[in-house]
This record gives structure tokens, sequence and C-alpha cells, in this order.
């Protein structure tokens, strides 16, 4: 695919996109309650697309292991006034909800994309995303978040997350959605262990074999700093692992992912950008 197609534009993948995370949350691993109003969250979107950011992902919801399930009505009530706010100012909007109730008022609000985590457990959302003919991201997570981390299994972890991720897309095309609206993501840290990332991770070609874009989302998390200790290098909090997240977009993007979800956009639109030049260089020697 030349492009991934949004509600009322598209954005080229001849380069990697970058994804801002954006948590208007009060328990996100990484930076639940540090946007306090709709204020500071804007004005911390505005830097991320000074930043490089193509897309800012806003997040109602936590979906760290163990975090507790909110209403639509609260999680609307979150993200609502901060994608209304930055549409005005012309940013492109993608929402993280796996609710159809969310993504409607979202989508009717000027938002471009839907990530759902879920990948269309909600009946609802495929029409919803359809009749919008917004961008789609449908991401695999094994069970839900209270429960994802307690015992996640595999007899094939790469060909079990492939096939159930295209199974949804075929789920979302079904349902009028075109298919260059559609981008997998594999779910990092979603009901996976740490040797099951590192295989999906290395496996990030065979998953943009099914010809649709893929996006990996493992800024910050948990496994980075597991192996970081495994290695002898300490216990790490969250934001003390983008240079970890780094190494690992950069080998999602020489294998073939189209888009990276991160926190810290300046460094990973660097990243990206190096890795962009050296697979044109590849493709082009050959």
């Amino acid at each position: 695919m030349k492009s991934w197609r949004l509600a009322t534009t598209a954005l080229p993948l001849d380069r990697t996109l970058v994804m801002g995370i954006l948590n208007v949350t009060p328990d996100s691993f990484s930076d639940g309650g540090r946007f306090d109003s709709a204020r500071e969250a804007v004005e911390a979107a505005e830097q991320m697309v000074a930043a490089g950011a193509d897309v800012i992902d806003v997040g109602g919801e936590s979906t760290r292991p163990g975090a507790a399930a909110v209403t639509a009505d609260e999680e609307q009530a979150r993200v609502g006034p901060v994608v209304e706010a930055l549409v005005e100012r012309d940013v492109i909007v993608s929402v993280d909800t796996s609710k159809a109730a969310v993504a409607a008022a979202v989508l009717a609000a000027g938002a471009q994309a839907i990530n759902d985590v879920t990948a269309l457990s909600d009946p609802g959302m495929a029409t919803v995303v359809s009749r919008a003919q917004a961008g789609c991201v449908l991401m695999h997570m094994q069970g839900d978040p209270r429960t994802m981390q307690a015992d996640p299994t595999y007899a094939d972890v790469v060909g079990e997350v492939r096939d159930h991720l295209v199974a949804a897309a075929a789920t979302a095309e079904a349902a009028g959605l075109a298919p260059d609206h559609i981008v997998i993501d594999p779910g990092i840290g979603f009901g996976k262990t740490v040797e099951h990332n590192l295989r999906l991770l290395a496996a990030t070609d065979v998953l943009a074999a099914t010809g649709y874009p893929v996006m990996v989302g493992a800024s910050r998390k948990s496994f980075l700093g597991t192996v970081l200790d495994r290695a002898g290098l300490g216990p790490s909090q969250p934001a003390d692992r983008d240079l970890a997240s780094a190494a690992v977009a950069a080998l999602a993007v020489a294998r073939g992912a189209k888009l990276v979800r991160v926190h810290n956009v300046r460094q990973i639109k660097e990243v990206a950008t190096v890795v962009d030049a050296i697979v044109a260089a590849e493709v082009s020697d050959g």
C-alpha cells in the first residue's frame, strides 16, 4: 500500500509514520496523571507534532496489565475535549479505544482513525469505523488488561498473532472498510511473555508479508526493562527505557514496520529517518 487512508486524508507510507502517545488517564504505565487538564494535553500534543509526530494517539482508558475498565461515558469525557481542541488545530488524531460508542463520538468530532487494542471485540466497532471510512489499527491482545499477563500461552506466537490479525482485518473489510484503511499491530506486551515479544519483533517481516502496514508499539514497555535487567544493567523506570525503545524501533522499521507508536517522538523520528534512508539505499542498490 502506498498510503494509509484516514477519514478525510491519507498519510504516505514511503517513510515511517510516527504516532505520538497522549494518554489522558490517571493510571497509564508511563504518563498516567501527567496531563490534568485538556489544555496541558493539547500543549503536549503540539510539542509532539513540532517534534515530528504524524499522528497523535489519544487514550482515555489505561490498558496496562491489571488496569480496571472504565465506562464509555467516562472515557469519552476524558478524550472528547482533547480531540476537539486538536482537530481545531489541524492535528491528525487517532483515538485509542475498544468501544464502538466512543469511536463513533470521536469520529464525529473529527478524529481520523481508531486504534483498537482489542481488534474489533466490540461487535459494533467494524460498522462504526467503516461508516466513517476512518483509519483503523487492529491490535492483538490475548485476554484483557486485568488478566492478560497471568499466563500467556501460545503454540506458535507469530503464526497465531498473524492469523488473528488477518481475520480481524477480514471482518473489517466485510463490514465495508477499504483495505488501505487498515493497519495491524502485534500487540507487544499485551498477553505476551518477554520471549513472545522478542519473537514477534524478530518476525516483523512475517507480519508485513500479510500486505497490511504494520505498526509496532513497544515504547518504554516492561519487557525492555526485563531484558536490560537480565543483562545486569539494573532495573529501570519506564522513562529510562527510551534508548531501548529506539533500538526496537530501528529493528522494526528495518524489518518492514511502517508505523511506530512512541512516547519520545523526537528521538524516534531521528531513528526512523536514518533507518528509512538505509533501507531506501539498499532497495536502490538491489
